[in-house]
């Protein structure tokens, strides 16, 4: 907000970065820590929730503050000292322990890869949306950029209600949970693939949006039953790289494989996430004895 010089405004992101990538496995592991497995499955569910509904509603404030000045959009982030005062006052003070048996970086690498590997796909799965979906939407239909705008808007907001009700998901269909993550994804951009239409486009979006809000939830809680009261200190940072990593790969892999093999077709970047969504599935099929369920 106070710096208009693009190098101190990448270094104060790169800062932001850092604290990211530190807060998220903690919000995550910390469910393993004091609560029990039973409980976990509906926090995780919660907790992916409120990602959703956080990024809709910063975005929505930042869109805001943009019209009176660029820079004011960064006070956004603001919001962060609202989230600091509720850490002081309600956070426990407990030193985090990794023990001895959870080993090092390779041997959970090698215990929770089902876990870690499903996040990276699934984040390439997903950012095919947000990185294609407004300009394909210009291109190809009569939509104009504020109805597209609520069209990704209402993805967020189904993802969150999965996320709400992902516990009892868990619960009811324990055994096929897994599945329905890349199933959806598939089904969402065929719907893409295919069809153009509001119908295709408000059918897509449903459908991807439930797969977001199932999976997320899904893997943070297979992995942190498996790890214990060790998942703030070994999964969940596992996790975290892969999920922010799955979601900076994704255009640099599924952008230069749709100019490759689908040069003269627009769409043809929903088709490569569709084949992205089947490699998830069968990840998710081929790994799914190393996932210990509820």
């Amino acid at each position: 907000f106070f710096f208009e010089d693009i190098s101190v405004i990448l270094l104060l992101r790169a800062l932001l970065g850092i604290s990211v990538g530190m807060i998220m496995p903690l919000s995550t592991g910390l469910l393993s820590y004091y609560f029990l497995p039973e409980e976990q499955s509906h926090l995780m569910g919660l907790c992916a929730a409120m990602n959703q509904i956080g990024g809709v509603i910063a975005t929505l404030i930042a869109g805001v503050l943009a019209k009176v000045g660029w820079n004011y959009a960064f006070l956004v982030y603001s919001m962060g000292l609202f989230v600091l005062i509720l850490v002081f006052l309600f956070l426990p003070n407990e030193r985090l322990e990794t023990t001895k048996a959870s080993g090092g970086f390779v041997c959970n690498i090698k215990k929770f890869y089902p876990s870690v590997l499903g996040m990276l796909l699934l984040m390439i799965c997903f950012f095919v949306f947000p990185t294609n979906f407004s300009a394909i939407c210009v291109k190809t239909t009569t939509l104009d950029p504020i109805a597209v705008t609520v069209i990704m808007v209402a993805l967020d907001i189904v993802a969150a209600l999965v996320g709400v009700v992902f516990g009892w998901m868990m619960t009811r269909f324990r055994k096929t949970v897994k599945y329905l993550s890349p199933i959806c994804f598939l089904l969402g951009y065929l719907c893409f693939a295919l069809s153009q239409s509001l119908t295709s486009l408000l059918a897509g979006c449903l459908f991807i949006g439930i797969a977001n809000g199932i999976g997320v939830p899904y893997l943070n809680t297979i992995a942190s039953i498996k790890a214990g009261q060790d998942a703030a200190t070994t999964v969940m940072p596992l996790l975290s790289a892969a999920l922010y990593g799955g979601q900076f790969i994704s255009p640099l892999v599924t952008t230069p494989l749709a100019a490759k093999l689908f040069p003269d077709n627009i769409l043809g970047i929903y088709w490569i996430a569709c084949a992205f969504s089947v490699l998830f599935l069968l990840e998710i099929f081929s790994t799914r004895h190393f996932q210990r369920e509820m």
